[in-house]
């Protein structure tokens, strides 16, 4: 559940708004999507218990309200794949696992690949990927550097794929990277702690909702939040 990971290492709230900076931060907010979280979209169909996801879009859904006061940039990430853009080696590794289409899923006609609960809005960046790692095959590093932004806030679903992989990708792009464990989820037991433990050790520091939005409560940049909102919607 997304409130189980607090024995895990977290920063010390005190010391986190001096790294999370408004004017220099994005709220990366990781494929919050209806075929991963509605109950209509595929998984659910497929029976896939949402529940943990609901939880962490709930705290998603108060990081962006934060966000937004406070002027840092959101950062709204989706998969949205079509036939002839899908991976090869992802459908050969379904098709040796005996999943032949298994990954036709957040498909850009039927509404799938859809925001579900969290939308853009002007001044956003908005990213379109075909698989997990939000960076690859994008314009997201040179839009965040266009932004003078070098650290990352990162949030969603589900932790152990999408996420993880984004938050990897953006430190080896030189971000400092921090995860919020209680705003992001995986689907299986298990899979969201080891997920976090692995991250924690190797390139991200771990934060909750409550103490980013604490953090931005008092960091708040007037400037940064005009400057934003006068961006136009997906730039």
């Amino acid at each position: 559940m997304p409130d189980m990971p607090a024995a895990f290492p977290h920063i010390d709230p005190a010391r986190l708004p001096g790294m999370i900076d408004p004017a220099r931060t994005a709220l990366v907010v990781v494929d919050v999507q209806v075929d991963f979280a509605a109950p209509e979209g595929l998984l659910g169909r497929l029976g896939v218990d949402l529940s943990a996801a609901h939880e962490a879009i709930d705290r998603c859904e108060r990081l962006v309200a934060a966000a937004r006061r406070a002027g840092a940039t959101v950062a709204l990430m989706r998969v949205v794949t079509r036939p002839e853009t899908d991976s090869r080696a992802l459908k050969t590794l379904m098709a040796r696992r005996g999943q032949p289409g298994g990954e036709a899923i957040c498909r850009a006609e039927g509404g799938g690949a859809d925001y579900y609960r969290i939308f853009p809005e002007p001044g956003d960046i908005e990213v379109q990927k075909l698989l997990y790692d939000s960076f690859h095959g994008t314009d997201f590093d040179a839009r965040l550097r266009a932004r003078d932004i070098d650290t990352l806030v990162v949030c969603g679903l589900s932790t152990d794929c999408c996420v993880d992989q984004t938050a990897r990708a953006a430190f080896h792009r030189d971000y400092d990277v921090f995860l919020v464990s209680d705003a992001c989820a995986a689907y299986e037991p298990g899979l969201h702690e080891s997920a976090l433990n692995a991250l924690e050790k190797n390139c991200a520091l771990l934060t909750t909702t409550d103490a980013v939005e604490a953090a931005w409560h008092h960091g708040g940049n007037a400037a940064a939040r005009v400057a934003a909102l006068s961006l136009p919607a997906g730039e």
